[in-house]
């Protein structure tokens, strides 16, 4: 069997059972503009559970109060997006993805404000994450964000959205 018809076989097994593993992306920052909202409607109506995305904003100083107390209870993992974090290929976001459906772990991606997070945040999270070494407007990142779930979907189930 082929890795990604094994991943799509998870995935099918996920749905089948109902189980209710999914995408949590917390924001800082404003609410998503108009273009913004259109991009993200786009790929979000193609997407399927368990890639199905939640969105959570924040003003970005409350933000940073609500990350203190470390909202989470170890049953999430918890991705930061961080121009210093690690960056990745496609297919092993694809693959980072599908290890915590199957561990049974719904995944939260955090999305600083302007100023980023405080090294005690990326240091809590279980996975640092760059887009790149460049740094990008907030309402872009959404929207990237959104295409690379979608294409993380397509590459576990075998789809043709993604090529090599």
């Amino acid at each position: 069997m082929t890795m990604a018809r094994g991943r799509s076989v998870i995935i099918k097994q996920i749905r089948q059972e109902g189980v209710r593993y999914m995408i949590r992306v917390i924001a800082g920052g404003k609410k998503h503009q108009d273009w913004v909202n259109m991009a993200i409607f786009e790929y979000g109506k193609r997407l399927k559970k368990p890639f199905n995305v939640e969105w959570q904003f924040f003003e970005e100083d409350k933000l940073l109060k609500y990350l203190e107390g470390w909202p989470f209870s170890g049953h999430e993992f918890v991705i930061v997006l961080d121009e210093r974090g690690i960056n990745i290929s496609s297919v092993e976001l694809a693959n980072k993805l599908n290890q915590q459906f199957v561990d049974a772990k719904d995944v939260v991606i955090l999305i600083g404000g302007a100023f980023g997070f405080t090294d005690e945040i990326r240091a809590r999270a279980n996975f640092v994450w760059s887009f790149s070494k460049l740094v990008f407007p907030h309402q872009l990142v959404r929207v990237m964000l959104s295409e690379q779930i979608y294409r993380a979907q397509e590459i576990s189930l075998g789809g043709k959205y993604h090529h090599e």
